[in-house]
């Protein structure tokens, strides 16, 4: 536990806010449920708005980072937090038309608020422990998400879907509250000339390992989230239902609480970039046991697999580029992180529904092969890095 008595005693109480916000920010679970039944739109009309939301969300997570850098990370947070809480909690009240352009721009808030929260927990905590708290963060945000739908199934079901979204915005003003009172505000606002460096691009071609990281989590991202969209009809047409689904997501889940801290404790020493290149395989190896045979036998072994990679790569990747930050740019290469680890969910369902329709076989090969390539990549950048192939900058102690 020494790992842990490291940490800052911030990033425990901003742990407990991200565990009450995950808790309540159920509400995009059943949200298709709610365009197509109370409001009545057609599935179609209700597939765009959920798409123009996701893209919402992928646009905050790559711009957040430069209001954070530029105005604070706190204020940032803050700022986002409260804007998408109110538009969530203005939902049920909001006449249809609006919603189309409402939910993306909620969507687009809360994306500001996961990389400002990111950016936080990068300057506060120093180099060395930032894989410890980027664990504790997340085992609080999947801890918190593992007890929420299950809940917002009972109340959109006995009550009204229109409390889903109440709880979702009060829990996101619940977080901007708890973080304005337990992260102090020093350091929130640096001066101009406090913030100047060499530009953005140019500080990537020094860290070319970086660069290679960000391409092969965009790559992998859109082969690991075939799991919620091409991962169920592979399961229907083996005639295993919605309840195995199911039960192989709860595994996900629990696996993920009970070892992702205990792992990042574990291996906190070892290089991040070997740790986020053997995650990669595993995700790939879980794909590939999936090609090769059918049976609830193999879907559980791919998601033990797949669990397994998640778990030595996020976590890892997430605090290798805070520590490769340069200390005016920690919020925009959180940024250009946040988003490519969460391109997939605009990406994954056309790419991977156009080819399970066109050639069923030869999905879960495809994803096999992207993901066992970008760790092949990510592997070489280790090597590269050890040689000296790019200019380290970790971010001092916030």
């Amino acid at each position: 536990m020494r790992g842990l008595r490291e940490l800052p005693g911030a990033v425990w109480l901003l742990a407990v806010g991200v565990f009450v916000n995950a808790f309540a920010g159920f509400v995009f679970v059943f949200v298709f449920l709610y365009l197509t039944g109370p409001r009545g739109i057609e599935a179609g009309g209700a597939g765009l708005v959920m798409g123009a939301a996701g893209l919402g969300l992928m646009a905050g997570n790559f711009t957040g980072g430069w209001f954070g850098d530029r105005y604070g990370h706190r204020r940032t947070l803050l700022a986002a937090a409260a804007c998408g809480g109110v538009l969530l909690a203005s939902v049920p009240v909001l006449p249809t038309p609006l919603l189309a352009g409402l939910l993306p721009l909620a969507q687009y808030a809360l994306g500001v608020v996961r990389v400002a929260n990111s950016a936080l927990v990068a300057v506060t905590v120093p180099e060395g422990a930032r894989r410890q708290a980027f664990a504790v963060i997340r085992s609080a945000a999947n801890g918190g998400f593992a007890v929420g739908p299950p809940l917002g199934a009972l109340i959109a079901t006995r009550a009204s879907y229109d409390w889903l979204f109440l709880a979702d915005g009060l829990g996101t003003l619940f977080f901007a509250a708890w973080t304005a009172r337990v992260v102090p505000a020093r350091g929130a606002g640096r001066r101009r000339e406090e913030r100047a460096g060499a530009p953005l691009w140019r500080e990537l071609r020094a860290r070319p390992a970086v660069l290679v990281l960000l391409a092969g989590i965009l790559l992998v991202d859109v082969t690991y989230r075939q799991l919620y969209t091409t991962f169920p009809l592979h399961l229907a047409d083996q005639g295993l239902g919605t309840q195995v689904y199911g039960w192989l997501v709860t595994v996900n889940g629990a696996m993920i609480v009970c070892l992702e801290l205990p792992v990042a404790l574990a291996l906190r020493n070892r290089p991040a970039l070997l740790i986020v290149a053997g995650g990669l395989a595993l995700v790939g190896t879980g794909y590939a046991a999936l090609a090769t045979g059918s049976g609830l036998a193999v879907a559980a072994l791919m998601m033990v697999l797949l669990t397994a990679g998640e778990i030595l790569y996020k976590t890892t990747a997430t605090a290798y580029v805070a520590d490769e930050s340069p200390e005016h740019a920690v919020g925009r290469f959180q940024s250009l992180y946040a988003g490519v680890s969460i391109s997939g969910t605009v990406l994954a369902a056309p790419l991977g529904g156009a080819l399970y329709e066109a050639a069923p076989g030869a999905l879960w090969p495809a994803c096999a092969c992207a993901a066992l390539g970008a760790a092949a990549a990510v592997l070489c950048a280790h090597r590269l890095a050890r040689r000296g192939g790019g200019v380290p900058s970790p971010v001092p102690a916030g």
